[in-house]
């Protein structure tokens, strides 16, 4: 692709249809494919929206959650491919979509050298030609998936016999599609799903070498990232891409490291990247071989970053300085709605949310922390019915259950069902009142995200039914604090290319910076409820000691960061002198 950054998922709904938005444009991006429910209404909406035929997918039908995201990426893969035919047929002199798919492709494209050519040509035949060999090379954008390893509940049938399970329904549901694309595979290993990858032919190379569908990994350290990739190139799968995120300056789920800062990071990648890929050709030519596969050189692999860049500097010295192949802007793009899909009540919150609308919560389900949004809709809800002595959500698509402790079948730690089974327990058991509301708290502060992260798009499209639920969630990451009005399209490229400043007298702190101050906060909290606890005091010096050698490797990199004005730098140091003074205090608590 000509572009150097992609569009991560972003939440349930507010990506998931970003491909049907910018594809024919060039620009990739990533859906998830968690919510069939979801995806069974958008593709109701928009068959009908384009004049294409819509054939219900009951839940009666056997293996209808596969199906029915067949049906929905089959779909999102026929409008786009309409799109860019309808693209290919204008002139760009008409200023019409084909001049935009140029316009927004950065200067470092060989493409927007050879339309930059175009359009210094003087009329005739030669101009012609080469009009007509940019229509031809106006290629759209990735259409990748996102499943996330963890949400993977078992499904029965009537007769209680196993018949499926989410993850792994999703992955067939992606690999029976029409796409050429790739699944991003995120919050860590599921052996079951990643051996479930053998069983589709379009993951292996075919008489081409060419790879079908390839598989993205989503990490947050290099250690994990290998042991995945290996297990994954002992069954004959390649890794097209690891795809690094910040363990906590992003959206969504927060997968804290043990203190590991994204330089360090990636560093070791860019460091280890050769030696890498020759252990992991090791292994995958191998098992390609018993296969009776022909593969004599290992596929290109990818490494790509995201979380928390916020200008043109920060993103040209990621992919300069550690030699990646391309950024990821997610939180941003949700204020660019001919992108993403954001309700217009939500839309107007994030263009006025301060820092401190945006923290780290204990909001998921899923145990795991959760990036949340206080002015959030689902929010005020949660708080509204505790306060109506009614905590908890009526759980209807059971995407995220897991809890036995009360209940034969799993049920979710956001319903109204547990929290009121938890909170009668605790109140029998706790007889400090204090203590009691701390437990009572923790219960109450779950909430539900599988109608939470859908909703925004029901109401954008105007789908939501009578008496469905109107409380939205979202989940932005903390950079999205610094960009505080909507933007069309082409200013938040323009942005991201340096071509535009969006952010203009607004300080911010370098992505480095603000990752570890996430971090230094993180740590800080941590020690404050978990000191008390011998186990637990190891990890957290291990911790702090992580951090403090990424300090130390920033105090020698910033010199380095030629990008920024020198200002900038010696702005940068200051800070970071300042939160290593933090974290040198957090050692003195260990002590005593």
């Amino acid at each position: 692709m000509s572009h150097t950054f992609h569009i991560p998922v972003l939440g349930l709904a507010y990506s998931v249809d970003t491909p049907v938005k910018v594809a024919h444009l060039g620009i990739s991006s990533v859906t998830s494919i968690v919510d069939d429910i979801l995806l069974e209404r958008l593709r109701k909406f928009y068959t009908e929206q384009e004049g294409l035929e819509y054939k219900a997918i009951s839940m009666k039908e056997e293996g209808y959650r596969s199906k029915r995201i067949t049906a929905y990426l089959n779909m999102m893969h026929r409008i786009i491919g309409r799109k860019t035919e309808s693209l290919k047929k204008e002139s760009l002199e008409q200023n019409g979509d084909l001049t935009r798919y140029y316009e927004l492709l950065p200067d470092s494209s060989s493409l927007k050298h050879l339309y930059s050519q175009y359009t210094g040509m003087p009329e005739g035949e030669a101009r012609n030609r080469l009009e007509q060999e940019l229509k031809n090379r106006a290629v759209p954008g990735a259409v990748d998936v996102n499943i996330m390893a963890k949400v993977d509940k078992m499904n029965y049938t009537v007769t209680g016999e196993e018949s499926g399970s989410d993850a792994l329904e999703a992955l067939k549901g992606f690999a029976d599609s029409d796409l050429e694309s790739s699944v991003v595979l995120s919050a860590g290993m599921n052996p079951r799903l990643y051996s479930y990858l053998e069983t589709f032919p379009d993951f292996y190379p075919d008489a081409h070498h060419r790879l079908r569908k390839k598989i993205i990994l989503k990490v947050s350290d290099y250690r994990s990232a290998v042991i995945q990739a290996k297990f994954l190139a002992k069954k004959g799968l390649w890794v097209s891409e690891f795809r690094i995120e910040s363990g906590l300056n992003c959206g969504g789920h927060a997968f804290a490291t043990e203190g590991y800062l994204l330089g360090p990071i990636l560093e070791e990648f860019k460091n280890k990247r050769p030696e890498m890929v020759g252990e992991l050709f090791q292994l995958y030519s191998k098992v390609l071989e018993s296969k009776q596969i022909t593969c004599t050189e290992p596929p290109r692999l990818k490494i790509s970053v995201q979380g928390g860049i916020g200008t043109a500097e920060e993103n040209a010295f990621f992919l300069n300085y550690y030699e990646l192949d391309a950024t990821g802007w997610g939180s941003p793009f949700l204020l660019v709605p001919e992108a993403t899909t954001v309700d217009a009540d939500t839309l107007q919150a994030l263009t006025h949310a301060k820092a401190g609308d945006f923290y780290i919560s204990n909001a998921s389900p899923l145990g795991i922390p959760f990036n949340n949004f206080r002015p959030a809709t689902a929010e005020k809800q949660r708080l509204e019915r505790i306060a109506k002595n009614r905590p908890g959500s009526p759980c209807v698509k059971k995407f995220l259950v897991s809890n036995t402790e009360f209940t034969e079948e799993p049920i979710c730690t956001a319903s109204r069902q547990y929290q009121s089974l938890k909170i009668r327990q605790l109140e029998e058991e706790e007889k400090d009142p204090a203590e009691l509301q701390k437990k009572v708290d923790a219960v109450t502060e779950k909430t539900c995200l599988c109608d939470g992260l859908a909703t925004s798009a029901y109401l954008t499209h105007g789908i939501l039914k009578p008496r469905e639920n109107r409380a939205v969630a979202i989940c932005p990451g903390p950079n999205l604090a610094y960009f505080s009005r909507v933007f069309s399209l082409e200013e938040m490229v323009k942005h991201i290319y340096g071509k535009l400043n969006i952010l203009a007298d607004i300080p911010r702190s370098h992505v480095f910076i603000n990752e570890l101050r996430l971090y230094v906060d993180y740590l800080r909290k941590d020690i404050d409820t978990s000191l008390r606890d011998l186990k637990k005091v190891k990890y957290l010096q291990k911790f702090r000691d992580q951090l403090q050698n990424g300090i130390n490797y920033y105090k020698e990199l910033i010199p380095a960061i030629y990008s920024q004005t020198e200002a900038c730098r010696k702005k940068m140091m200051e800070e970071l002198l300042e939160l290593e003074r933090q974290v040198t205090a957090f050692q003195l608590q260990f002590a005593g």
